[in-house]
């Protein structure tokens, strides 16, 4: 379906799928867990999702005659340092604002991790006291206004690229990948985990395995603690994209999975479930997830399969988008392991 689009390649290409045997039988043995390894997917600043997004937007910035890249998050947003990491491959500036969207007091919060990684990059990074919203911001608008006042011009890309008409394009790419991967390992994934908070990546997926028939096996776990807001804006990505690649019918309200049970207590703040998560997969598979999304997903994963959600005998394809880098901004939580 992607055919029709350009895009600029930021990531090493297709991603690989590692099977995750010991955290398997930690979970009990009766499922078999595999991992995308979306986080191991591009030389460019640790990559993460939002590369495999960006490759789409890029070619846009570029036609558009653009000379700023022009973006927001969080202080420990992985989009953010995926912006700028872009900008500076392709050679334009980037302001990336990032407003105060977790309640978390770490001392280096805003100086270590994906905060530190977009600075060293050249971007301009500005701070902005307001909290957490998926919508569109106030304060990235006037970002945008003030490149224009400098006489530069700007390209817009929205919070996770989310709400970009190409945004989900990457993601209907992860899922023409997997059904490639399928055929050379010989089976087809029974369910696919993966985190959701603005939207585009699980929608992209959704769009993607509707192609497939099986966009119902696609497990978005939120992380936004806004489950409304995020599912009304994944229907949203899901109706605009079909329509956009030519999926040739409406995606049913039942593909739409999203579960919202491991949010709490607030977006970007782990529970000790999460932590938990977060020190399972480490300590079985040395792999990294993060407080903020990929731990909640993590959570969300395990505790499905102890309540025997997945059926016994099931492949379960979990979606690791990234993240690490925001472990640096939550030490107190890790110091000691």
């Amino acid at each position: 379906m992607l055919e029709q689009f350009e895009r600029y390649p930021l990531t090493f290409g297709p991603t690989p799928i590692e099977k995750l045997p010991r955290l398997s039988e930690a979970l009990g043995g009766k499922v078999e867990i595999y991992a995308k390894r979306e986080d191991c997917n591009s030389g460019l600043a640790m990559g993460g999702n939002k590369l495999r997004k960006l490759e789409y937007i890029i070619p846009d910035a570029i036609a558009s005659g653009a000379d700023t890249l022009v973006s927001i998050g969080g202080v420990q947003s992985n989009h953010t340092r995926m912006v700028a990491a872009a900008a500076a491959k392709i050679g334009m500036k980037c302001v990336v604002v990032q407003e105060k969207w977790v309640p978390h007091y770490d001392a280096v919060y805003d100086r270590v991790g994906n905060i530190l990684m977009t600075r060293l990059m050249g971007a301009d990074s500005r701070l902005v006291e307001d909290g957490f919203d998926i919508g569109i911001r106030q304060s990235w608008e006037n970002a945008i206004q003030s490149v224009k006042d400098s006489g530069g011009v700007p390209y817009a890309i929205p919070a996770g690229a989310s709400v970009h008409k190409y945004g989900a394009l990457g993601y209907i790419g992860f899922a023409e990948e997997v059904a490639q991967q399928e055929e050379e390992l010989g089976f087809k994934f029974d369910y696919i985990v993966v985190c959701v908070v603005t939207g585009s990546t699980q929608g992209g997926m959704i769009v993607g395995f509707a192609a497939q028939d099986r966009a119902d096996r696609v497990i978005g776990i939120d992380a936004s603690a806004t489950v409304d807001q995020t599912r009304a804006q994944v229907r949203s990505i899901v109706d605009n994209t079909a329509e956009l690649v030519g999926l040739g019918r409406t995606v049913r309200d039942d593909e739409i999975v999203i579960n919202p049970d491991y949010a709490y207590p607030a977006y970007g703040v782990p529970s000790e479930e999460t932590n938990e998560a977060i020190r399972l997969a480490a300590r079985t598979e040395a792999m990294m997830t993060d407080p903020v999304y990929e731990g909640k997903s993590m959570q969300g994963m395990i505790d499905l399969t102890k309540k025997g959600f997945f059926p016994e005998g099931s492949k379960v394809l979990y979606a690791h988008l990234g993240g690490a880098p925001a472990l640096n901004g939550y030490s107190y939580y890790y110091k000691d392991g």
